[in-house]
């Protein structure tokens, strides 16, 4: 398929096109983001200055509260801009990079829960060789064999999406640049990249969700058998938690991504918020807030911040003190 591109420029059409909802949806979308910074950039600090958070959990968590961020970023602030303008439109070159970036980090983000799902595995089911098996040489290996797989599949995405001619309309019905939208104003034909980009989306999406399901049977499975009905109950407590992030996920992707071309709907916007901006908003608060040993690490580092503000006050207190004798 070569590349024949004749569209310089697309047009958005956003969310809504009702000029009374644009405002309030505004104001959401911003919160939502600002909340999405604040949490992850709030886990990767605290994950960093807590020592008893140096372990492969948190070294995984801290790499997907990093993607949400860039995540969240490719999509939300283009879409908050065009929310309060009248001007939607994007350069085939912006619009190309936008999807790249998206694709990448999203592809990353379902290899990381794929990985907090194989630690959680190894820790509850093979508890003796857990430090054997999740080292930190294996985790850096994993995390960079992610970033390296994910880089390649957001290349074939987008040479399958934007390798083609765009001829005709340019209008795309969505508030980001994503693949079923774009592939709809392509004037060669689509069916070979199609093809391709669900032979891929398969190996990330189901694949990496067979994987997180298999690793959570096995669990589940070895809770079963505990004895004591305080370890099950946190054992259940945690994965109920992840569960929950990866159905939002991934529930979301197997809605937009693997339905036949024509069976793609309005709802394709609300599904793609999910994935988008509301899926990196929960996830520190699924993975982080709700664990025990991050509360207690947010309430010593809480701690120690409020000692060093009352020594500097003291300290300063006692100078103004000896200046003014």
């Amino acid at each position: 398929m070569g590349r024949n591109q004749t569209q310089t420029e697309f047009i958005l059409l956003g969310i809504t096109d009702s000029p009374s909802a644009q405002t309030p949806l505004f104001v959401l979308f911003l919160l939502i983001y600002i909340v999405t910074l604040v949490g992850n950039v709030g886990i990767i600090t605290l994950v960093r200055v807590s020592p008893s958070l140096h372990t492969p959990m948190y070294f995984f968590l801290t790499h997907l509260a990093f993607t949400d961020i860039c995540y969240s970023t490719v999509i939300s602030p283009r879409m908050l801009a065009d929310l309060l303008s009248d001007d939607k439109t994007i350069s085939f070159s912006e619009c190309m990079m936008q999807f790249l970036m998206f694709t990448f980090f999203a592809s990353i983000e379902g290899h990381l829960l794929a990985m907090m799902a194989y630690d959680r595995h190894v820790a509850i089911c093979q508890p003796l060789l857990y430090v054997t098996i999740i080292s930190s040489r294996v985790c850096w290996q994993l995390v960079a064999s992610s970033y390296l797989f994910a880089f390649l599949s957001a290349i074939i995405y987008t040479w399958c999406v934007f390798g083609g001619s765009f001829c005709g309309p340019n209008h795309i019905d969505h508030f980001f640049c994503d693949e079923v939208p774009v592939l709809k104003l392509v004037c060669s034909d689509t069916h070979s990249s199609e093809m391709i980009i669900f032979a891929f989306v398969t190996i990330n999406v189901v694949g990496t969700s067979m994987f997180i399901l298999l690793s959570y049977i096995s669990i589940l499975c070895t809770v079963l058998r505990m004895g004591s009905a305080q370890s099950r109950a946190r054992a259940f407590h945690t994965c109920a938690s992840h569960l929950m992030a990866v159905s939002i996920l991934f529930g979301s992707a197997f809605f937009m991504y693997l339905q036949p071309p024509s069976s793609h709907r309005s709802l394709d916007k609300v599904a793609s918020i999910f994935y988008t901006v509301i899926t990196p908003m929960l996830n520190p608060f699924i993975y982080s807030l709700r664990n025990k040993e991050v509360k207690d690490a947010l309430v010593k580092y809480g701690r120690r911040l409020f000692n060093q503000w009352q020594q500097r006050t003291a300290v300063s207190s006692r100078t103004r003190r000896f200046d003014v004798k």
